[in-house]
């Protein structure tokens, strides 16, 4: 099989999204499928092999200067190679590049009305680059947010379209007015010249689908699978982070430090579960990417910890890469990203779990299909600090609890939410689309074009 993944590179950090379509990408590769994943707006920055083009189309750079002056929408495209050049975004990426969606309404509707808006040139382009490359079997988006991607391809290579569903809701929500409903209502209109949309949770393909008004038998859910490889259970000393010992309850918190994740209400819950634990030797570790513009977030985070007299308790290790992140995981007792949305996705409390690491999540989006398939956690009341504080305090007090919900969340993952298990569900998908779509070419008169 032949697939063309798109995937959006997140202007340099770490990115669920990029880590999930690069080991998809990477799984099928080793089936021996023919696999191109393209980086759109930046170079991804997956933890693992990064398998996507050196090349980066609908350059972040390029987007906003055709966006904000429309002298950059007629250059010569030897110019736009300047500054799509994947040395050069990167060398901006979080400066002229942003991902802050509030920033971006007028940017984000100018992506979605496509063709027929002002970035027409960047469309023309990606058309001509496929061109250049063998015609695949199928094309998969990585989010709604790039759905006007669908139609140009569709029309231009006759090949069916899926498009992945894994957050992007967050981002939509961050718009401001009219940016949100103008944004929401060009992707509902072009949602249905995609072939089939994919969702990354059963939560998540029921929430868009009403969200988008799409009928269920026009989504699939390929849930999240991630590569194993180096998640090893805590075993001693060797295993244990630099500042843990046996005698050490380490509470874990690894995401974006950013306040749709919840640091703040771990903060608080910590705050509470140390007046229960009063002289027991405790630790609150976090790590995860940090924006220059969170940086006074996490200033808040620690004014809270302080205020309980637990600041020093609390320690905050930067971005790892994935040999900090196995170090990381396997060095904590339980971990809790207690995220003040509904996650769909939830990659971070999959990784715990296959470290052995149980988790204490809120019950709400994805958050409530995994713990409850895998067994590997406690689901408390979403926003209750209080509840959040009990959980901890539970396992805490319960070691016997706490190494059976380890094992529970250890062998989980490995039965329910390995890459092996999402690639062989997504080829699934891949199948049943090209071969729905062959049956509709050979009944209809308008045949496929030709392979180049």
């Amino acid at each position: 099989m032949r697939v063309l993944q798109v995937t959006a590179g997140a202007a340099g950090m770490y990115c669920g999204s990029c880590t999930r379509d690069n080991a998809l990408a990477r799984e099928l590769l080793s089936r021996g499928h023919d696999v191109t994943l393209l980086p759109v707006y930046t170079p991804t920055r997956p933890d693992e092999p990064n398998v996507s083009r050196d090349r980066v189309l609908f350059g972040g750079i390029s987007v906003y200067l055709q966006q904000h002056s429309a002298i950059f929408r007629k250059t010569p495209r030897f110019l736009d190679r300047l500054w799509d050049a994947p040395g050069v975004i990167r060398a901006f990426a979080g400066r002229a590049v942003s991902t802050d969606a509030r920033l971006l309404g007028d940017l984000t509707v100018s992506m979605l009305r496509g063709e027929h808006g002002v970035l027409r040139k960047e469309f023309d382009k990606l058309v001509d680059w496929i061109r250049q490359e063998p015609v695949p079997d199928v094309i998969d988006l990585p989010n709604t947010l790039l759905v006007a991607m669908a139609a140009p391809l569709k029309r231009e290579f006759g090949r069916p379209v899926c498009c992945t569903m894994q957050g992007e809701e967050l981002f939509l929500d961050g718009l401001v007015q009219p940016y949100r409903d103008q944004a929401l209502a060009l992707i509902r209109q072009q949602a249905p010249s995609v072939d089939r949309l994919i969702a990354v949770s059963e939560y998540c393909g029921e929430f868009m689908g009403k969200l988008l008004r799409v009928p269920s038998s026009h989504i699939s859910v390929v849930p999240l699978g991630i590569t194993l490889d180096g998640y090893e259970r805590r075993t001693g000393d060797a295993c244990v982070a630099p500042t843990a010992t046996d005698d050490v309850f380490t509470v874990g918190y690894f995401a974006r430090v950013a306040p749709e994740k919840g640091l703040h209400v771990l903060a608080e819950a910590y705050a509470r579960f140390r007046k229960r634990t009063f002289g027991a030797t405790v630790r609150l570790e976090a790590a995860g990417y940090l924006a220059p513009g969170s940086q006074s977030y996490l200033e808040d985070v620690r004014r809270v910890l302080e205020r309980a007299g637990v600041a020093h308790e609390f320690t905050y290790r930067g971005s790892v890469d994935r040999d900090g992140k196995l170090a990381f995981l396997r060095g904590l007792d339980v971990l809790s990203v207690p995220a003040t949305y509904d996650e769909p996705k939830g990659l971070f409390v999959l990784e715990s779990m296959a470290s052995g690491v149980p988790v204490v999540q809120p019950r709400r989006g994805g958050f409530t299909e995994i713990v409850e398939r895998t067994g590997g956690g406690i689901l408390v009341d979403a926003g209750d600090p209080e509840k959040l504080s009990d959980g901890l305090y539970t396992l805490w007090s319960d070691s016997s609890l706490r190494a059976d919900l380890a094992d529970r969340a250890f062998h989980g993952v490995r039965a329910h939410y390995t890459v092996a298990k999402s690639a062989d569900r997504l080829t699934d998908v891949y199948e049943s689309v090209i071969a729905c779509s062959k049956s509709h070419t050979s009944a209809s008169s308008t045949p496929l074009r030709a392979a180049r």
